[in-house]
């Protein structure tokens, strides 16, 4: 009788192990260009030259094109920076001259940059649940400023590309602490095809593959390769029908 006494428990507990299953997941957060904005926090010229988990070239790249997904997608983009008289230096003029009317906090003090009121007041003017942030460091100006967010009750994604700290522990940590804090973490790409949604709207292909291409070369040059195959690709031969 034992064997079938487990039987019968086994087909007993199935059910509900069947059910749990299928509960449903957490939900997916979605970026909406419509409730979205864009926050650069302290990527200045001093301190990007302590950035060390990524080569200097890709991170100036990457920098560059968190800042421009703003003017992309037409969407609120406040910056912010810290000491930058000092050795922290100023904003990229790369930066700086995409958007001259934007506003512009010039810490002096605050390490968060939630701590200062005139930054407080210029993100709540934006009137936006959804925030976008990449600073250095990331275990500073990132972690610190998107938990103060995520505690006021905005939605924030991290882009993981364009925040840069001294080592590769210190971001892994950053992160760590930070999605634990409710904060998405997301690269560039994910950020941008979330904002686009679908390749036939506007933003769409038109102005979005260009994007890519200087922001995203690899991308880019998957593009650049179809255009060349359809204005001047024949077939060889043994291509035909592959």
């Amino acid at each position: 009788m034992a064997p079938l006494n487990m039987l019968v428990g086994l087909f007993a507990i199935l059910p509900a192990a069947v059910m749990a299953a299928m509960q449903p997941g957490p939900p997916f957060v979605r970026l909406n260009k419509d409730d979205a904005m864009v926050i650069v926090a302290d990527l200045q010229e001093g301190l990007y030259q302590v950035v060390r988990d990524f080569d200097t070239v890709t991170y100036r790249n990457k920098m560059l094109a968190h800042s421009a997904i703003a003017s992309l997608f037409n969407i609120p983009i406040v910056l912010t920076t810290s000491a930058e008289t000092g050795p922290n230096g100023v904003l990229p003029k790369e930066i700086a001259s995409m958007y001259p009317s934007a506003p512009l906090i010039r810490r002096n003090g605050e390490v968060d940059a939630w701590d200062n009121s005139e930054f407080r007041d210029a993100v709540r003017a934006q009137n936006k649940s959804q925030i976008i942030l990449a600073g250095i460091t990331t275990d500073v100006c990132t972690e610190f400023l998107a938990l103060s967010l995520r505690a006021e009750g905005f939605t924030v994604f991290a882009n993981t590309e364009a925040s840069g700290t001294f080592t590769d522990k210190l971001a892994r940590d950053a992160n760590d602490r930070m999605k634990d804090g409710g904060v998405i973490l997301q690269g560039m790409l994910a950020i941008v095809m979330d904002l686009m949604r679908d390749w036939r709207k506007t933003p769409g292909s038109k102005e979005v593959l260009p994007w890519l291409d200087r922001y995203l070369p690899a991308y880019g040059y998957v593009a650049r390769g179809h255009e060349a195959a359809v204005t001047n690709g024949t077939l060889a031969p043994g291509e035909e029908g592959l």
